[in-house]
Order: structure tokens, then C-alpha cells, then sequence
């Protein structure tokens, strides 16, 4: 059935009336089928012997280089178990600057000379694959001629069957990188970024008498997004093209009651979560948490920690199976950091710790001395890294998306502060006065003696949700990354900057320790520096409120409010040395991610110029118009049969009210038109500036007026979905 305008929102209403939950057979234990579609650590130890099996672990946990020479006996093993498993054919899966992933399928079918057909899978195909590498975004590193491009296999995450609609492919996750070794992707720089991490972390840890093997910073995504009915979806142009609704007025119930949150989850949802839950499960992604969100249609998904690396590429995949699901329920899941206006956006709240070869976690306050002074250091190593490189971790989630949502009294602030909570405080502010006593806090729960510091508990304290970067126990949550960004930039940046302060932490406590003779008193010493150099960015308070915004200019702490400024921070000087010291990006590659972010965004917004400007032509002047012809018609049938003009006058007024908001949509598409075409220029960082200042405020003046039309429009007319169906008919 085509339908579309009003005839078409009628039709999806009713569909979506009479919907009823999906159901799939799953009478197993969650346990039972958990991994099975991952060539996991039990398969390995199945499929390959044992010394073989032993050095391949000793690459994925440890970041050995892989011994060639073991490449084929995997490759053997992979190619078996993957048949057995229904696969056909295979590829190398990758996160290229799109944000996205991306996989070039071949077959394991070969044919030889004599036409006899044979499944074959050898070391080369799993180390290497060669995609074109001119397609993919690459901010100049690439030119149409030069194609060639690597993708090369990462053990460290793990490989995985992907099934499709009549087939199965075995996927191997991979780093992608040009002829030159330029990285072409997302998570070449996080791999990287990890290793840096690790190399100053072990040299802290070893003043500390500590000798673990590596330092793995740890990932913990909560994973917030839409579901609204396909039916809905299909009507909304903007939806389709831009993720988010351009136009759109307020539904008269929103989430003013607070209802919504941790409520009761609707079955047909449910049947969605649970499914969605399934298919995590069998590609062994640790789901733990689902619940309704702040907003009408809004949910969120949480798993437990990993390794930095596999959670962001289990994030990928939870996104995708987030998408794929959906659609067998007919929903749309949208992933926009703000899809509908006047209610919450969502976002990626990023939990992140560091964790040793030896399980433990970097960031938990422990039971003896040592370990608490040592997770002092770690913790203001951690504050002095999103001290000096706010601005970074600001351009690390920058985009179109996060615009509309950080600050709007739902998401931090695009002020980069840290929140501790009232006992580290404490502690912190009497090691800075060098008042120990003074540590103590009301519920005896740690005492800063010199040679005595018992544990701190997880939860004495508060958690502060305005805080775009909270220490809540034992990990610190990243809470301004935007819903729809991959994992690995903000988190690549992270242990870039974190990185670089273990490193600086380390020179200064060893000096310490040779000047001062006494360990302990080196490290209170240490971290009294740190506190008071650190203290900028520290804040407990209220991040919404209009005086943090004065206070933290007071402290010098930028407020890069658009994407534009927060992404010329990748073209500064405080970029190029922090993330060419630790060998995160190379200069080419620091440029190329500036170029290539700033084009994203600068076509993010044109795409929803034209969008925009295309739906108030096609569709909402053409419904303002029918109405303002069936008002003109009732006034000249009152008029032509006498009727009073004083009776009649007031249903003028509505005649002169819909005409002059017909002038203004006119007026307001104009001028949009005009603030596009000034804004356009050569200098990407000028045209991108113009978008955000001048450009999207014309959009949402053009939008203002839609939406006063929408409510005096005769709603048989309104052809698009509103929000009061498409928030709270599913």
C-alpha cells in the first residue's frame, strides 16, 4: 500500500494500533549458548594444540606481536569451526572513519585446476585483507587513485560469526590502515593509545614494588536510544535523512510528570530487549542492564566491564544488532543524540577504569596502605590528564548530534570538569592543607595517616549526573560521550591524556622518593601537588546552572560550546605534542581526523538544510494552504449569506492569523536560504562556524514557525506524524 500526507499519518496510526509483540523460541539458559558464535578462548583451547593455543593467548592479552608461524595452524582452526558453524564465507570487519563498520565479504570456495571445489581459508586471508581505501573518508590521506588499503586482523578482540538471512559469514575484527601504514580508522588510534597507557601505568606501578605484564584501560559502555514504529518513521523525512526530527511541536504530555523512567517496560518492547539480549549474548557481549529512560520512548542498554578495545567493538555490534532487531519488530531505532526537541537526547555514558595483567583495578580504593596510596596516585594522574587536555576530550566528542544535547539540563555541560564526590574531596583538601586529621570523614571511612590508610568505600558518597566526568567508585564515567559515536576517539584521547600524566607521575614521585628518603611522605607530597594544581577541575556542584558557567570562567576552564571550536582544538599545538609524543597520531593522521571531522560536520548540517527546506515546500505549505483555503471559504459562505460581519470578524482573525504565519514560514525559508548561501566558503573551520552561528539558528526560526502552524492546521491535514502519536503509539 503507497500512502503519504495526512492519508498516510492516518494509515501508520492505524497500523501501529495493531501491532502486537514479536516472540522467538529461547527455553536456554543465558549461559548455556553465551559466546557461541565466537571463536572464544574454550573453542581455541578445543580446536588448537596446546602450544599453539598458548602463544596465540599470550598475543590477545598481552600485545605480543603474533608468531607467524602460527598463523596457518589458526587459520586451519578458524576455517573448521567456522564451517562447522554454517559459514560460507568470511571477512575482515573494521571501523573506518565513517563511524560505522564496514566488511568486504569473500567466499571460503576455491577451485582448482581441475574445476574440483574446496573450502580453503589460509594464514594471509586472516592476517591481512585489502579493501579499497579510497572510499572511505580519510581527510585527505587518500586520493581517488590511490586505492589500496590494509585491513589487518587484531587478536586482541574476538573474531565472531555474523548470521545473515540465508547464510552465515565468519567475522574478523581488524585494524584498517593505508599503503603508508596511515590509520585509516577508529581503532588503530585506540590500540595505540592503549599501549602508551599501559608503558607509563607499569612505571608507576613499579615505585609501587608492582610488576604485572600489562595495563588494560577498561570499558563499560550504557548505551542510551529511541524506538518509535516503522510505520512513523517511514513518514518522517527527517527521521530518514537526519536522525532527528527538524520539525515537530511539543506533544501537550512530554516527560513533565517523570513518569517514564525505570516505569514499567511496554511487552512489545520487552520482546525487543529480550531479543536484542539473544543476539548479544551469542556473540558473547555481557548485557546486564535494560530500563525505560527519562523520555516517553526512550531506553537504554548496559553491559558489565571489558577490555577497552573488545567493548568498543561490542558496542559497534550492539548498535547494529540494536538496528537489525528493530526492524523484525517493525521499529525504527533511532540513535541520535537528540531525535525529538523539547525532551531528553541520548548519550554514551562511558565508564572507564584501568585494570593490571593481575585483575586489579587501578581506580578501587584497596585495604592496605599501599594500595590506597597507590590508587591516590592513579586518581589524580587521571584528574591531572583531563586537566591539561580538557579541550581534547571536549574535541573527542564533538559533533552535529551532541550539539543539541549537552547542557540542555539533560547532558553535561560542554565544560569539561571532574566530580569526585563529598569523601575524596575531603581527603584530597586536607592532604592539599596538610591537615591528615582533617581526612577523616563522619563515618570514620578513611583514615590519612602517613603510615595507615584504611579502605575507602565505593558509596559514601553521592553520584552527581550534570557531571560530564564522575568518579562513581571505582571508575571514572565519561558522561558527555554522544550516543551515536563510536567508543574509540573519546576513549583513545582519554588514555592519551592519561597516559601522558602516569608517565610525567612517574618521573616526579621517583625523584620524590630520592629526595624526600621516605616512600610514603613522597607520595603524599606528590599528590598534594597534584591537588592543588588539579583543583580547577574539580566541581561538586549543580553543572546545569548558569552560575557554574561563571565560576568556571573564572577558572580558566574552557566552555567550547559548538562543534566548530571544540574541533579546532585537533589544529593546535597542545594536540600535535600530546598525541604525536605517545604515538596516537602521527602529524598526517592528527590533520587528516581534523579535516575529516569538520567535513562531517559541515555536512551533517547541509544535509539537514536541504532536508528541511524540501519538507516546508513539499509538505507543510501545501497543508497550510488547504487549511487557509477552507477558513477563506467558511468566511465567504457566512458572508454570502448575510450573517453579521461582527459575528463573522473573529473567524477573519484566524483567516489573517494562518496567512500571516504562512508569510512568515516564507519569510524564515528565505532567510535560511540567504544564511546558507553566505556561509559558504573554502576555509572549513569559517564555514563551519557560519553553520553554527548563523545557519542553524535560521533553522530553528523556520522551524519555530512550523510548528505554531502545526497546532492551528486542521489535524486531518497535518501530513506529517506529531509527537504526541509517534512518542506514545508503539
Amino acid at each position: 500500500m503507497s500512502v503519504s500526507g495526512t492519508q498516510g499519518r492516518l494509515w501508520a496510526v492505524g497500523e501501529v494500533t495493531k501491532r502486537t509483540p514479536r516472540t522467538i523460541a529461547n527455553g536456554h539458559k543465558a549461559s548455556e549458548y553465551f559466546a557461541c558464535n565466537t571463536f572464544s578462548p574454550r573453542v581455541m583451547a578445543e580446536k588448537l594444540p596446546k602450544d599453539i593455543y598458548k602463544s596465540l593467548l599470550k598475543t590477545i592479552h598481552t600485545g605480543h606481536k603474533l608468531d607467524q608461524g602460527i598463523a596457518a595452524s589458526v587459520a586451519h582452526a578458524i576455517k573448521e569451526w567456522a564451517i562447522e558453524n554454517g559459514c560460507t564465507h568470511f571477512c575482515h570487519w573494521f571501523q573506518p572513519n565513517t563511524g560505522i563498520t564496514a566488511e568486504k565479504h569473500d567466499s571460503f570456495l576455491t577451485v582448482d585446476g581441475d574445476g574440483k571445489a574446496i573450502e580453503r581459508f589460509s594464514a594471509s586471508q586472516l592476517v591481512q585483507s585489502e579493501p579499497d581505501a579510497s572510499s572511505f573518508p580519510s581527510g585527505g590521506m587518500r586520493a581517488t587513485f590511490e586505492a589500496r588499503g590494509y585491513t589487518i586482523w587484531d587478536p586482541s578482540s574476538p573474531i565472531f560469526i555474523q548470521e545473515g538471512p540465508n547464510g552465515k559469514t565468519l567475522c574478523i575484527p581488524s585494524a584498517f590502515i593505508s599503503y603508508h601504514g596511515q590509520a585509516l580508522d577508529k581503532k588503530t588510534p585506540l590500540l595505540r593509545s592503549v599501549e602508551y597507557l599501559s608503558q607509563n601505568a607499569l612505571k608507576v606501578l613499579k615505585l609501587f614494588g608492582k610488576s604485572p605484564t600489562h595495563i588494560e584501560a577498561t570499558l563499560g559502555p550504557e548505551q542510551e536510544y529511541f524506538l518509535i514504529d516503522e510505520a512513523f518513521y517511514a513518514l518522517r523525512p527527517d527521521l530518514q535523512a537526519c536522525g532527528r526530527t527538524l520539525l515537530g511541536a511539543p506533544s501537550p504530555k512530554g516527560q513533565q510528570l517523570e513518569d517514564q523512567y525505570f516505569g514499567s517496560i511496554k511487552s512489545r518492547v520487552l520482546a525487543y530487549m529480550q531479543e536484542v539480549e539473544h543476539e548479544c549474548f551469542k556473540l558473547g557481549i555481557p548485557v546486564k542492564t535494560r530500563h525505560n529512560e527519562v523520555a516517553p520512548s526512550q531506553f537504554e542498554l548496559a553491559p558489565v566491564f571489558e577490555m577497552v578495545g573488545v567493548a568498543t567493538d561490542h558496542n559497534q555490534l550492539t548498535m547494529e544488532i540494536l538496528r537489525q532487531v528493530a526492524k523484525r519488530h517493525n521499529l525504527a531505532f533511532l540513535i541520535h543524540e537528540k531525535p525529538f526537541a523539547g525532551i531528553n537526547g541520548s548519550g554514551k555514558h562511558n565508564n572507564w577504569s584501568m585494570a593490571t595483567s593481575d585483575g586489579e583495578n587501578l581506580l578501587e580504593p584497596g585495604a592496605t596502605p599501599v594500595d590506597n596510596l597507590q590508587f591516590l596516585v592513579f586518581l589524580v594522574a587521571t584528574m591531572s590528564g583531563v586537566f591539561k587536555h580538557s579541550r581534547l576530550l571536549r574535541a573527542a566528542i564533538a559533533s552535529s548530534g551532541n550539539d543539541h544535547r549537552l547542557g540542555a539540563n539533560e547532558a553535561p555541560p560542554a565544560i569539561i570538569s571532574v566530580f569526585l564526590g563529598e569523601a575524596l574531596t575531603k581527603v584530597l583538601d586536607a592532604i592539599e592543607a596538610n591537615d591528615l586529621k582533617g581526612a577523616t570523614t563522619e563515618n570514620q571511612v578513611i583514615s590519612l595517616g602517613i603510615s595507615k590508610l584504611p579502605e575507602i568505600a565505593k558509596d559514601n558518597t553521592d553520584r552527581n549526573r550534570t557531571s560530564p566526568f564522575a568518579f562513581t567508585g571505582n571508575k571514572f564515567e565519561f558522561r558527555a560521550v554522544g550516543s551515536s559515536a563510536s567508543t574509540a576517539t573519546p576513549m583513545a584521547t582519554l588514555n592519551a591524556a592519561v597516559g601522558e600524566a602516569l608517565g610525567e607521575v612517574a618521573v616526579r614521585l621517583e625523584e620524590k622518593i630520592k629526595k624526600v628518603g621516605d616512600f610514603n611522605k613522597a607520595v603524599i607530597e606528590l599528590v598534594r601537588e597534584y591537588a592543588k594544581e588539579t583543583k580547577a577541575i574539580r566541581f561538586e556542584g549543580n553543572n546545569y546552572s548558569d552560575e557554574w558557567v561563571v565560576e568556571a570562567e573564572k577558572r580558566g576552564l574552557p566552555n567550547l560550546r559548538k562543534t566548530p571550536e571544540a574541533l579546532a582544538q585537533l589544529a593546535t599545538d597542545e594536540a600535535h605534542k600530546l598525541f604525536t609524543s605517545c604515538g596516537v597520531y602521527s602529524d598526517d593522521e592528527l590533520e587528516a581526523r581534523y579535516h575529516l571531522e569538520m567535513e562531517r560536520y559541515i555536512k551533517d548540517i547541509e544535509i539537514e538544510v536541504a532536508c528541511l527546506s524540501e519538507m516546508i515546500s513539499t509538505m507543510i505549505l501545501p497543508a497550510a494552504y488547504k487549511h487557509q483555503a477552507n477558513l477563506v471559504a467558511a468566511v465567504s459562505n457566512l458572508k454570502a449569506v448575510g450573517v453579521d460581519s461582527g459575528l463573522v470578524a473573529s473567524q477573519v482573525a484566524d483567516v489573517e492569523k494562518v496567512a500571516g504565519l504562512i508569510a512568515g514560514l516564507k519569510s524564515a525559508l528565505a532567510a535560511l536560504h540567504t544564511a546558507a548561501e553566505k556561509a559558504e566558503s573554502d576555509d572549513l573551520l569559517k564555514k563551519a562556524k557560519a553553520l553554527a552561528y548563523e545557519v542553524a539558528p535560521a533553522m530553528e526560526a523556520l522551524r519555530a514557525v512550523s510548528d505554531s502552524l502545526e497546532v492551528v492546521v486542521e489535524d486531518s491535514l497535518w501530513p506529517l506524524p506529531k509527537y504526541r502519536e509517534i512518542l506514545f503509539l508503539s
